[in-house]
């Protein structure tokens, strides 16, 4: 995924001189819009040796940015493409699948065979191999225990753990499930699967009744979905001391372009270690971890 480095505030073309510096001294280039990182085919020269995949991409990436779809005008001005050169580029993307035009419009719009290409790609994805690196980063950054789990039905699986440092060790293993409403990962990733009150009712009543794992755990529904609703609104989860007395963990959901996680990860600790200052402290770090990991 790209990382957008900048972007100029009323959407306006960025002044030559510094257009012609970007693309000619800095590991940058400039769109026509945004100021966006030079691809590995990119050399610092003005222009890409792959100059017409750099087009497509650019093309493909506005395309995906616009759902309404964009003229072809538009499309030259926000990707900084000649028309002439613009034309062939949307003609290969058409004749791939990978955009199409509207026949009323006029407005070009991404085809069909990205979608098949991603779709494809998610089902594909070894998560734990992917989410590996990211695991033992947060675990030597925080010397805590890091867990990563996916959804299966009223459980998460456990797919992926690296151990603390500390003498004190998690009873949790690779494999292992607990309920989701009482964990965390659990809860991250019920808050963006099931994003309506309606459809986390409906996972309470297929589950019922919730599992008690301690005096902290939520088991009604009204319950869970207060703090599934307060989960998306601050964009992480917390097990305190939920699933496991005197163990707490926060939880962010990581996405892989679809709506839904793929999977929550979570830095765990006993309480003694993970206070409530602590935390604030670790929310941060992670999600500075996952950008550089994940989305950059």
């Amino acid at each position: 995924m790209i990382l957008y480095i900048g972007t100029t505030r009323d959407g306006s073309n960025a002044p030559t001189a510094l257009a012609s510096r970007l693309k000619r001294e800095t590991s940058f280039h400039w769109t026509g819009q945004q100021v966006l990182p030079r691809m590995p085919w990119m050399t610092p020269e003005a222009s890409a040796p792959i100059e017409s995949v750099d087009r497509a991409l650019r093309v493909v990436r506005l395309l995906g940015e616009h759902a309404a779809g964009l003229s072809l005008d538009e499309l030259a001005r926000r990707a900084d493409i000649p028309k002439s050169s613009l034309h062939r580029t949307l003609a290969a993307l058409r004749y791939g699948g990978f955009a199409t035009q509207a026949s009323d419009s006029g407005r070009y719009l991404l085809g069909t065979e990205v979608l098949r290409v991603a779709f494809a790609f998610h089902e594909q994805l070894d998560l734990r191999a992917l989410l590996h690196p990211l695991l033992v980063r947060l675990r030597d950054e925080t010397t805590e225990t890091v867990h990563m789990a996916v959804l299966d039905d009223g459980d998460v699986v456990y797919l992926d753990k690296q151990e603390s440092s500390h003498a004190v060790k998690l009873s949790s293993s690779i494999g292992g499930r607990n309920p989701a409403h009482a964990t965390g990962v659990g809860k991250a990733l019920l808050a963006w699967t099931y994003p309506t009150d309606d459809l986390i009712r409906q996972w309470v009543s297929e589950h019922a009744p919730l599992a008690r794992r301690t005096e902290h755990t939520i088991i009604d529904g009204a319950g869970l979905l207060d703090e599934l609703t307060r989960i998306r609104e601050q964009g992480y989860a917390l097990d305190m001391e939920e699933s496991e007395r005197g163990v707490r963990c926060v939880a962010l959901p990581i996405f892989y372009g679809l709506a839904t996680p793929s999977a929550a990860i979570s830095v765990s600790a006993p309480r003694d270690r993970l206070s409530s200052t602590v935390i604030e402290r670790t929310i941060p770090l992670m999600r500075r971890v996952v950008r550089e990991l994940v989305s950059g």
